[in-house]
């Protein structure tokens, strides 16, 4: 019986898609509230396509975050890390569970990502303030059911009734 492995480029597609939205302009009332897509996308990989390098793309897409911000070199890098790890030790109990777990779990990482930029902020000397790090943890919960059922039928492809 032949090993089924898994595609590589729905993942590479989707974080092309997640900077592509990381980097579209907003207005100022709406900037706080874009939600973390790179955060989210990265955790769908690590719960789903865990034999990937989940780790070190998020070091490379972390990166290039680092570059298109304008941060301290690093700063996004090892947050998005620090939130794929737990992601990837829990992957196979995070498949089995229902979506509204899945999504207070990704919420966690997320806040867990928050957590990390504010701290690298912190340590840096910015401060943009306590609504740029918690309004987007709600704009998270809204979207990951969406991101979840927009990247599992990418992976999947579309369903087939029988």
């Amino acid at each position: 019986m032949a090993v089924k492995r898994e595609r590589f480029w729905p993942g590479v597609l989707a974080l092309i898609l997640a900077l592509a939205l990381s980097a579209q302009p907003l207005p100022d009332w709406a900037q706080v509230w874009r939600p973390d897509w790179i955060a989210l996308v990265m955790i769908y990989l690590a719960i789903h396509s865990p034999r990937q390098f989940i780790l070190g793309s998020a070091l490379l897409v972390g990166l290039l975050l680092d570059a298109l911000y304008g941060t301290p070199l690093g700063q996004y890098a090892l947050s998005l890390i620090i939130c794929c790890y737990p992601a990837l030790k829990l992957h196979l109990r995070l498949m089995l569970v229902p979506i509204w777990q899945t999504t207070l779990s990704a919420v966690l990482f997320t806040a867990l990502y928050q957590f990390m930029l504010f701290w690298c902020n912190g340590a840096t000397g910015n401060d943009p303030g306590a609504a740029s790090y918690l309004a987007p943890l709600l704009s998270n919960a809204i979207v990951w059911p969406l991101v979840l059922a927009a990247l599992d039928r990418l992976r999947l492809g579309p369903r087939t009734k029988s």
